[in-house]
């Protein structure tokens, strides 16, 4: 890899429903991709790279993320947004530059990630709100939702909300924020009248965490499983059997990533 001597972060947002998630695949559309193809006609014949900070599933939106940007020239922040998001579909959109150095890591940095999951039940919803609320067809029990929610809290084994781990992957995890809320963050007109929403935060989740963690939520507002096999679901009792129900990936917002202070 090229040596490169300007490091910056910068941070953008975006909505996901028309892509299939950040990371680069064959033959679709992602979210990589497309800032790198902007980046390409941007930066002309310079040569640059780019690392996201997270990996969000196809149709999954971002109200506030990451990527590092490494060249070898510096970066006038004013004109370098101006053009970048003159250029960058309607959908994504670049919101701050700042300058970082070499020994800051995006991927091993200590951070924070909150994301919030957004819903709605017992009614078919308006198409419009599609991109951004799931509704589910049963009626829930929204009491018994936010009592499992809270058991989600502090220190447990995950190993069984997450898919395709990779070896050595470390299953224990601590979540920080986990509550269910009636929705007054993201509305609009065609909305269901009554929406919600799950707030999750932790300093890492698994792949699809977060969507079998809201699965097993809606199975319990379903009354298809009880508080107490949502408790032995993260017990440390492992009897490897996966759960099976994940959440439509379109209701799952990254709200925020917060790094440490080792980014200058």
């Amino acid at each position: 890899m090229a040596k490169y001597r300007y490091l910056y972060l910068v941070h953008i947002q975006y909505l996901g429903f028309r892509f299939h998630g950040w990371q680069k695949q064959k033959d679709v559309k992602t979210i990589h991709e497309m800032i790198d193809k902007t980046l390409w006609f941007v930066f002309g014949n310079d040569e640059f790279k780019t690392m996201g900070s997270s990996r969000t599933d196809a149709k999954v939106s971002v109200q506030h993320s990451v990527f590092e940007l490494f060249l070898n020239k510096p970066l006038g922040f004013a004109d370098f947004l101006e053009k970048f998001n003159s250029n960058l579909p309607a959908d994504i959109r670049a919101i701050k530059v700042e300058e970082t150095n070499s020994g800051f890591n995006i991927i091993q940095s200590s951070k924070l990630k909150e994301y919030h999951y957004y819903f709605a039940s017992g009614a078919k919803a308006h198409p419009y709100s599609a991109a951004f609320v799931t509704t589910v067809p049963d009626r829930l029990d929204i009491s018994l939702m936010q009592q499992g929610a809270a058991l989600f809290l502090g220190e447990h084994h995950f190993d069984k909300y997450c898919t395709q781990p990779r070896p050595g992957t470390e299953f224990i995890r601590n979540i920080e924020q986990s509550e269910v809320l009636e929705n007054d963050v993201l509305t609009a007109s065609f909305f269901p009248e009554e929406t919600y929403v799950y707030k999750v935060s932790s300093k890492g989740f698994m792949r699809n965490q977060v969507r079998l963690m809201m699965g097993q939520l809606f199975e319990l507002g379903k009354g298809n499983t009880s508080l107490d096999g949502l408790q032995y679901s993260v017990s440390t009792v492992m009897d490897k059997k996966p759960l099976t129900v994940i959440a439509p990936a379109s209701g799952l917002h990254l709200i925020d990533i917060q790094f440490s202070d080792d980014t200058h």
